[in-house]
């Protein structure tokens, strides 16, 4: 049995986070997902603060990083 997610981000999208504009935009660099089932699936994104920090990818976690304010920056 396969895992099921709905991803919000890919490698390579640009963003930034509604809440905590001091970090600037930022560039998902990883992005994972696990085969097991209920396993995690998340994003590695590096701010222009020179931090790197990881969230939830799944659109169908409550806990997705779009719920806690990461947005794209260009839209496609």
């Amino acid at each position: 049995m396969r895992n099921q997610y709905s991803l919000y981000l890919k490698v390579g999208d640009e963003v930034f986070h509604k809440k905590q504009r001091r970090w600037g935009a930022g560039v998902v660099v990883e992005e994972r997902r696990s085969e097991v089932p209920g396993g995690f699936c998340y994003v590695r994104i590096n701010f222009r603060d020179g931090q790197t920090r990881v969230f939830d990818n799944n659109f169908m976690s409550e806990s997705c990083c779009y719920y806690c304010g990461i947005r794209k920056i260009n839209e496609d």
